[in-house]
């Protein structure tokens, strides 16, 4: 029974391991051009030193981003798997007393 368990575990392991290779990472960042009629983006992710030209997937609408648009990106594998607005920074609250 314990080498069931045993073999059981690392199987587990092994599965959550592997759905984390293959998982699309989301990416905060600027579009810095779109070609809707070859359906690629070209992205500039926050801190990168280069842009990146993405392959958008065809559940992603063109249409709704433009140049300048500061977003979070779902990316997998050079292709573009979702895209939404970014989530504006907080304001500073105002200092209360003298």
């Amino acid at each position: 029974m314990k080498k069931i368990a045993a073999i059981f575990a690392v199987v587990v392991l092994v599965v959550s391991l592997a759905s984390l290779v293959f998982a699309a990472d989301a990416q905060k960042g600027t579009i810095k051009s779109i070609d809707a009629k070859a359906g690629t983006v070209v992205f500039c992710a926050e801190g990168g030193k280069s842009d990146v030209t993405l392959k958008a997937d065809k559940s992603v609408d063109l249409g709704k981003i433009k140049a300048g648009d500061k977003v979070e990106a779902t990316i997998e594998k050079n292709m573009l798997k979702g895209v939404k607005a970014a989530a504006p920074a907080a304001k500073p609250k105002a200092s209360v007393g003298c």
